[in-house]
């Protein structure tokens, strides 16, 4: 019989609205014994069963649960699960060879990560229930994907929160240093081995795609925080002529110079166009170009997290604001603004409001054309919101 976990007074109901995070907080007392890792059962505090997950006693949060109620957790569940996710993709992605095949919780699949570029997968075993589990999922994977190789990027922080090492490792096959994929029909090299996340931001193709409606011929684009240069390079490809490419990491702008050359050697780019990339502070170059009157048709600003905890949400609020108000001033008038937060504590209407103070500081009448997110292959729960974390904000400025 699995050990319990006691929950305290009315800590049931946002669990069994649907939300699996069970806090060290919410737990009165624990029955038994459990192993760190095991499979355990919630009660609330009448002792009605709430449902079942993996303890992780070194973690903030306790249990992440896969179950609710009377439903088991069983070899079948996790086929049954990992079958869905994949279907999901091949229903909503049939072309596509870069996707995410499985996001944790937005899969019920709390703690795996699955990306599939081409014929190789990249995991992250985030839980230790799921990392003390990941033969099963390789053997599932290698089952239902049947992979040339599977690559382990468990070097994430998070993973120390669980007791788990960071380390990046070969779990089967082969998987080369350097992957060629297509997105939307264009070249990319992926570096699985060292790249940010799996290698890749799988989470922004949709946005990229949008590109092509805003892209007039010649048109001049800004990219800042460009990591590999994707948003800029799509631009390019959709009849922009010329790009200015910003990142403060020479290795990602290396990759984005390579990835230009995979576009022009396919005569996907004009061969008049170009692009620039500049290794720089993307706050500090923003502000220069706007006190040097520059002048650009799209503006898109996609850059990492500002903040990840509530505690430092001021500072980011301040960041997002200097950022967008840099960029709104140097979009010309009638110019695109395309500008991101993958900053789940920003959340969208938080988002709103730091565009609009930035647009009235800037003294410029900002249009909104579309309010995106992230891609279909990290579906999000409306019970659990952690899980829609990505923001596109698409804008006319004027």
């Amino acid at each position: 019989m699995n050990s319990r976990l006691v929950l305290r007074p009315r800590r049931d109901r946002r669990l069994l609205a649907g939300h699996p995070w069970v806090f060290r907080g919410d737990v009165a007392g624990v029955e038994g014994e459990p192993q760190p890792g095991e499979l355990v059962t919630v009660v609330n505090a009448r002792g009605r069963r709430v449902g079942q997950g993996f303890f992780s006693p070194s973690s903030q949060i306790w249990v992440r649960l896969l179950t609710w109620r009377d439903e088991e957790v069983t070899p079948e569940l996790w086929r049954q699960r990992l079958a869905a996710a994949v279907e999901r993709r091949r229903r909503f992605y049939p072309e596509e060879e870069a996707v995410r095949l499985v996001f944790s919780e937005g899969d019920l699949l709390p703690g795996l990560i699955v990306d599939r570029y081409g014929d190789y997968l990249v995991c992250q075993f985030l839980t230790l229930g799921v990392d003390l589990r990941r033969e099963i999922w390789i053997d599932l994977l290698q089952e239902m994907v049947s992979p040339r190789g599977i690559l382990g990027r468990n070097d994430v922080s998070s993973r120390e929160l669980e007791g788990l090492p960071r380390q990046v490792e070969l779990l089967q096959g082969e998987v080369p240093r350097r992957i060629r994929i297509r997105e939307n029909g264009l070249p990319w090299w992926v570096d699985p081995w060292g790249g940010q996340k799996t290698g890749y931001f799988l989470d922004q193709k949709e946005n990229r795609r949008l590109l092509r409606w805003l892209i007039t011929p010649g048109a001049r684009v800004l990219d800042a925080f460009c990591h590999t240069g994707t948003f800029a390079l799509h631009a390019l490809a959709g009849g922009a002529g010329e790009v200015l490419g910003v990142d403060i990491s020479p290795e990602a702008l290396a990759l984005a110079r390579e990835n230009e050359a995979s576009l022009r050697e396919e005569g996907l780019i004009a061969p008049a166009a170009r692009a620039e990339w500049v290794t720089a502070n993307a706050f500090d170059l923003l502000r220069e170009l706007a006190q040097e009157g520059e002048k650009f048709d799209v503006c898109i600003l996609d850059p990492p997290a500002f903040t990840k905890g509530r505690e430092s949400i001021q500072g980011a609020w301040r960041g997002y604001k200097e950022i967008n108000l840099r960029a709104i001033k140097l979009c010309r008038p009638g110019g695109f603004l395309v500008t991101c937060s993958c900053s789940y504590h920003m959340d969208f209407a938080m988002f709103w409001r730091v565009v609009a103070e930035a647009a009235a500081d800037a003294g410029r009448i900002v249009q909104v054309v579309e309010y995106r997110g992230q891609a279909k292959d990290h579906p999000y729960l409306l019970s659990v919101p952690e899980t829609a974390y990505l923001k596109c904000l698409v804008a006319r400025v004027w």
